[in-house]
């Protein structure tokens, strides 16, 4: 398998005023030369083949982002050397720029105020890309997602998820070797998240092209990455199979759910109530365990011994539930298991 990407040893710092407080404080500030420096990405090393779909998990502020825009040639490295597809993306910018896609999180690349159709052939003349190849690009994302409805939508009626969905398919319209996504599905809900799932899978199968996924969700990761690295503290602390992670953590999710009515005053009855009903009907308990606080129930299940919405379904029925969410083990308790070597 070809490399496309090879970084070593790579670092950036910052440098950052120590700024002082007040209107006094602001004066100085303006000829101040106290400054620190602080390191975002430190001494990182990876290897990134072609048509490889790579997870970057990490805290908010972790590096993630840095990372991935000095991979962009938005930004230049501190120290240490990067290859991408031959070139050194902030020396070769132009020519980079011919062989990428980039999505970053909610800023779109679509222009506001036109129907999505011109922002599409507004990037095909950028990229100079050839009438066969275009329509042939719009055709295969039309068996991906129906276009006929969004085409003509101005991006400014467009809801949040019909947005991203649209300025990810414009990011492979040139057929670039490389796409970075950058938190491609923060603030969606689940359906949507689900269609993006299944759009960057097709894109990646039929296009071979190689996706840089940034995100701090494990359900991304887990619906289309088999790799992932973890960055913390700008430093790589992970980078192995996602299988092995989630030997690690095992296959736990979180039932959140509340309950629509004023007349629960005691939370340890609702708590006895479902454990009774679970033990009646699944007989499963063993793998739950079971929380109340003011309404709200949590319920973490072991899904290797029983499906979530099982439990959910049960419930429901003893409850009038207004509120649901499921959330996956965090990103959070995954690198502080790891970074604490618990786990490895």
């Amino acid at each position: 398998m070809d490399k496309t990407i090879e970084i070593n040893n790579l670092s950036k710092e910052y440098k950052v005023l120590n700024r002082k407080e007040g209107f006094k404080g602001a004066i100085l500030n303006l000829f101040s030369k106290d400054y620190k420096y602080i390191k975002a990405i430190n001494n990182v090393s990876m290897e990134i083949f072609s048509g490889e779909i790579l997870g970057i998990l990490g805290r908010n502020g972790a590096g993630k982002s840095t990372l991935i825009k000095m991979m962009t040639g938005v930004l230049k490295p501190s120290a240490g050397a990067l290859s991408i597809n031959g070139n050194t993306p902030f020396k070769n910018r132009k020519q980079h720029a011919l062989n990428i896609g980039i999505v970053f999180g909610q800023r779109s690349q679509l222009w506001w105020s036109l129907p999505c159709i011109e922002s599409f052939k507004i990037i095909k003349e950028i990229y100079s890309i050839n009438d066969d190849v275009y329509e042939e690009n719009m055709n295969f994302f039309n068996e991906l997602i129906p276009l006929n409805e969004l085409m003509n939508k101005p991006v400014r009626l467009m809801s949040l998820g019909q947005r991203v969905l649209c300025d990810i398919l414009a990011s492979f319209l040139h057929n670039p070797k490389i796409v970075f996504l950058d938190e491609p599905t923060i603030g969606l809900d689940i359906d949507v998240k689900d269609k993006i799932h299944k759009l960057i899978l097709s894109l990646n199968s039929k296009k071979k092209t190689t996706v840089i996924l940034t995100t701090h969700d494990m359900g991304d990761v887990d619906a289309i990455c088999k790799r992932i690295v973890i960055i913390d503290n700008g430093e790589k602390i992970y980078d192995d199979k996602i299988y092995k992670l989630k030997k690690y953590f095992g296959p736990n999710k979180t039932l959140l759910a509340h309950i629509n009515s004023n007349k629960i005053r005691d939370d340890s009855v609702v708590i006895t109530n479902i454990k009774k009903l679970i033990d009646k009907h699944i007989q499963l308990i063993d793998y739950l365990s079971v929380e109340c606080n003011n309404r709200w129930i949590k319920i973490v299940v072991d899904e290797n011994q029983i499906s979530v919405l099982k439990v959910l379904n049960l419930i429901q029925k003893e409850f009038d539930i207004d509120k649901i969410e499921i959330k996956e083990i965090s990103t959070e308790s995954v690198i502080k298991k790891i970074y604490e070597g618990k786990c490895l």
